[in-house]
């Protein structure tokens, strides 16, 4: 405790207060609850999977989706940000014909609407000039019609947001009123600036603030939150603060489903006006939720129901992430190197579980450098698996290409050129297959590799995605036992043995790398917490390795320039959210 206040930190590191929950002095600070003081409102909340631009495919399951929690006994329904074009569009928002369908489809839930409200996302066009010609906008549809709209206040531009690229911000808020109650409807972000909650803000207004000031006695939130490590805990703890401080009752429907590299967990909730889960939807899963809004809570449910372990958080999300990448892309199948390592068989069994084990098929590459058991640990995994697996040496086509070679490599001591030769031998077996068969390729890199360019272009990151580029290899290790919790799935020598890309005799990581405990610690404070090189060796780490690692970096831009998109898990990943040049010279001296 500091100062009275408990003290926590977001995914991101960064620190947060939040006052302690109140309950055990609940008769000193809070007053009693009673049926007069309560809001009875039943709220629909559509915790739903959109995909980008698929607008018939949207309004159908919309449609479906309302007419459920209607039947449920549901008063106001409501459905994500931005649903029926699906989130984040980027780009596809400077096409005119693709607004336009939006706007289309928005028509056609309209018609079909009934007694009962339903407020759903989508891009409406804006007539402010000077201004951006859109706006990040919800509508209330009621009885065949558009009968409200309101726009989002608070863009985010940071990460791997950039809204304010391509949207307008609205300038004022207003309540609707709605069976005599008035209701604050607010878009996402404009939830996520409680002055108590953050010690620093983003932005200099809260619309949540503004929208009660007004009367609001209810604040509905349409989200598409994408999830990283440990979201779910910081966004309840935001939202039953703003609940709690507000004393309002408070629903946010979030988005489920993966888009690209983003992963959207649901965990949608419902926090009556004394800051207490009353209800709580699934994590990364479809849910359609219908609960009156404040009712009371007893104290030992106040919490909700938790969050499973991080390592199955983890994986569900990067199952959920595997899955919607080839589903949305049209594909059904992948196809992925089996080196009997810790990495390409956790990649397995994620693309397992998210596709089913007869969509995945394992090869293994072996040449000189082999060892027996990586072959046996990778056929062990993919009997445990049950995916197909093939044996398709590499060693006939490494020899060619050697001769090919020997006349220009003569006088030169064998060194990474030759050992990449087979990594990209491997890369050209796996396109080959897929090219022929029409799966798509996962790569196997995990973000500690990628991090200090431990991998080799046109080689292991030959693919379409990196379902494990965000997750530090120590966090692979962890991960890999927890699917190993009840049973043994990965071999326990792949977890236990000293990881090798075997690309020349007896090679292991450590040859080139510090271990990976020291390693990540590193690779996080530079990485996704922005410490400067002294920084992290004021807190005592050794000088030439923090050089050699943070030097290893910056290099390796141009690499991951060129790398397969990368599951987001982290509040820092590479890619969109982190954009370094690649000709570049910023260095800081230790």
């Amino acid at each position: 405790m500091e100062g009275g206040k408990a003290r926590m930190k977001d995914g991101g590191g960064r620190a947060i207060d939040f006052w302690p929950d109140c309950r055990p002095q609940r008769q000193a600070c809070c007053p009693p609850v009673t049926k007069a003081n309560l809001l009875a409102l039943k709220i629909g909340l559509l915790q739903l999977n959109s995909t980008i631009g698929a607008f018939a495919a949207n309004r159908d399951k919309l449609l479906a989706a309302y007419a459920r929690a209607c039947a449920g006994g549901a008063e106001f329904v409501i459905a994500p940000e931005l649903f029926l074009c699906g989130y984040p569009p980027r780009d596809l928002l400077q096409r005119e014909d693709f607004i336009a369908a939006n706007i289309v489809a928005l028509e056609e839930v309209a018609t079909q609407t009934k007694q009962v409200p339903l407020c759903v996302g989508f891009v409406e066009r804006s007539s402010e000039r000077p201004g951006r010609a859109l706006k990040n906008s919800a509508a209330v549809l009621q009885n065949g019609k558009v009968i409200w709209r309101t726009t989002k206040s608070l863009l985010p531009t940071y990460d791997v947001f950039d809204e304010d690229r391509y949207f307008e911000p609205a300038k004022t808020v207003k309540t609707f009123d709605f069976d005599g109650r008035k209701l604050g409807i607010t878009i996402c972000e404009d939830i996520w600036n409680d002055q108590d909650f953050w010690p620093e803000r983003l932005y200099r207004r809260d619309p949540v603030t503004e929208l009660v000031a007004q009367g609001a006695e209810v604040i509905l939130n349409l989200s598409a939150s994408p999830w990283h490590d440990g979201k779910e805990r910081t966004r309840l703890e935001m939202l039953r603060r703003v609940a709690r401080d507000e004393k309002v009752a408070l629903a946010q429907v979030n988005a489920i489903g993966a888009q690209d590299e983003l992963i959207f967990d649901g965990h949608s909730v419902v926090i009556n006006s004394r800051g207490e889960v009353v209800a709580q939807a699934g994590g990364f899963v479809e849910d359609i939720l219908v609960v009156e809004l404040d009712q009371p809570v007893p104290a030992k449910e106040a919490d909700g129901p938790g969050f499973p372990p991080r390592e199955e958080l983890f994986f569900s999300a990067l199952s959920l992430g595997v899955r919607d990448y080839v589903s949305k892309c049209g594909f059904k199948s992948v196809i992925l190197g089996l080196s009997g390592g810790i990495d390409s068989a956790l990649v397995a069994a994620i693309a397992a579980h998210a596709l089913g084990a007869e969509n995945v098929l394992g090869v293994a590459m072996p040449a000189r450098y082999s060892s027996s058991g990586s072959l046996t640990d990778a056929e062990k995994l993919a009997r445990s698996l049950g995916i197909r697996y093939e044996v398709l040496p590499i060693e006939p086509v490494f020899k060619a290409v050697e001769q090919q070679l020997a006349g220009v490599f003569a006088g030169t001591k064998p060194n990474e050129a030759e050992e990449n030769i087979q990594s990209r031998l491997r890369g050209v077996t796996l396109m080959a297959l897929a090219n022929k068969f029409g799966a798509l390729v996962l790569t196997t890199g995990n973000k500690s590799e990628m991090a200090v360019g431990y991998c080799t272009l046109y080689g292991d990151m030959n693919g379409a995605l990196g379902p494990i580029a965000d997750v530090l290899k120590t966090d692979v290790y962890k991960i890999a036992r927890w699917v190993n919790r009840e049973k043994e799935i990965i071999p326990s020598d792949s977890i236990t043995k000293p990881p090798s890309a075997e690309l020349r005799p007896g090679q292991k990581d450590q040859d080139s790398l510090p271990p990976y405990e020291i390693l990540d610690d590193i690779l996080n404070l530079y990485i996704v917490k922005n410490f400067s090189k002294p920084e992290i060796v004021a807190l005592g780490f050794d000088v030439a390795v923090v050089n050699d690692v943070v030097n290893k970096v910056n290099f390796s831009e141009y690499k991951r320039r060129q790398a397969a998109p990368g599951l987001k898990v982290t509040s820092r990943a590479f890619g969109m959210g982190r954009r370094i040049p690649v000709a570049q010279k910023f260095r800081t001296k230790v």
